[in-house]
């Protein structure tokens, strides 16, 4: 499987087909049973109308239409950036928003979108708490004739299929890109043949980070003299990724290098790092955290734009636009000296 297949994984693969068919033809069928392939405007099951396919709630009517937005947390600084960039937008293109802070449990973010839901809004707006459990939610506003966007954390393509769940649209970071770009550059600071012995502080249940692992691992292939002993889930929270890094490098002590795989990783591996360690972190951006020679590099995403933008093809969509089934983002590279600034985050 080559890696823009499995980038694919990211839960646009269900509508992939429909999206390329409405670029021929001028309509979008999202699979969500109406079957058509045409311009025309359906009349739902519960009333609402669909143009192309794509569930038109009658709250996309109203003079200031209810968006509903669902986000994991407010500990991590990229989400803070991603809600105040959901809250300007909406104020922007005339929405009335709501959001909603799952503090990272399945289950409650769940509940909360089920109580959106009931409120009827014209669309919403997913950052997934994890890849699988989100299809569930995606499956919930699907049956509420509930157009869904999702942002940053893909929905898991294998649990769409088995929920029968679409989405409209994915916008994020090329993690793939972002992987590659970061391995690019560890290789540019060691020379392309130095022995380099990797760990890896992730999370295997989301889809993004695996998606920038497998983007390192392919780029740091080139050096034949490189090798990944070891992987550690840092759950993409400070205080997990460092006790992850302290136990990974206790089994590991030749490890050199680390690739931390998200902002709260980056910043948990390097509070793991001994005083006068050569271990170097590279991975995606700590917020605001200056790069040093032990953190040589990073990639930032801009979460606030993100948001945004989300907000930005919902009110295109309104006005008329078909949507693009995924939007990847490209990511900034920092080198030491340098700081991210606010909403620049991995």
């Amino acid at each position: 499987m080559t890696l823009r297949t499995r980038r694919l994984a990211t839960g646009v693969l269900a509508v992939a087909t429909a999206f390329t068919l409405a670029a021929c033809e001028g309509a979008v069928d999202t699979g969500t049973g109406s079957g058509s392939t045409d311009d025309s405007t359906a009349t739902s099951e519960d009333g609402d109308t669909s143009t192309g396919g794509i569930p038109r709630p009658a709250a996309c009517d109203e003079e200031t239409p209810y968006l509903a937005v669902a986000l994991p947390n407010l500990t991590n600084p990229y989400y803070v950036a991603m809600k105040e960039g959901f809250e300007e937008a909406a104020e922007e293109h005339g929405f009335d928003v709501e959001v909603q802070i799952a503090d990272d449990d399945d289950a409650n973010q769940l509940a909360q979108v089920q109580a959106m839901l009931a409120k009827k809004p014209c669309a919403l707006a997913l950052n997934g708490v994890k890849s699988e459990p989100a299809a569930a939610i995606v499956s919930e506003a699907n049956k509420a004739g509930v157009p869904v966007f999702t942002v940053n954390v893909a929905v898991d393509e294998d649990a769409l299929k088995a929920q029968d769940a679409t989405i409209v649209q994915y916008l994020g970071a090329d993690n793939v890109a972002g992987g590659r770009q970061t391995a690019e550059q560890v290789l540019a600071d060691f020379g392309e043949d130095a022995e380099l012995i990797i760990g890896f502080v992730t999370e295997p249940d989301e889809v993004p980070t695996r998606l920038r692992d497998e983007g390192f691992e392919e780029a740091i292939s080139a050096n034949p003299n490189a090798k990944i002993v070891a992987r550690v889930d840092g759950n993409v929270k400070p205080d997990d990724s460092m006790r992850a890094t302290t136990e990974m490098l206790s089994g590991n002590p030749d490890i050199n290098v680390i690739f931390a795989s998200t902002g709260p990783g980056t910043y948990g591996a390097l509070q793991a790092l001994p005083a006068g360690s050569n271990v170097k972190v590279y991975g995606f951006c700590a917020a605001e955290v200056t790069l040093t020679e032990q953190y040589p590099a990073c990639v930032a995403q801009e979460p606030k734009v993100y948001g945004q933008e989300v907000v930005a093809q919902i009110r295109a969509w309104l006005d008329g636009e078909t949507p693009p089934a995924e939007i990847l983002k490209e990511l900034k590279l920092f080198t030491t000296g340098e700081t991210p600034g606010p909403g620049e985050v991995g």
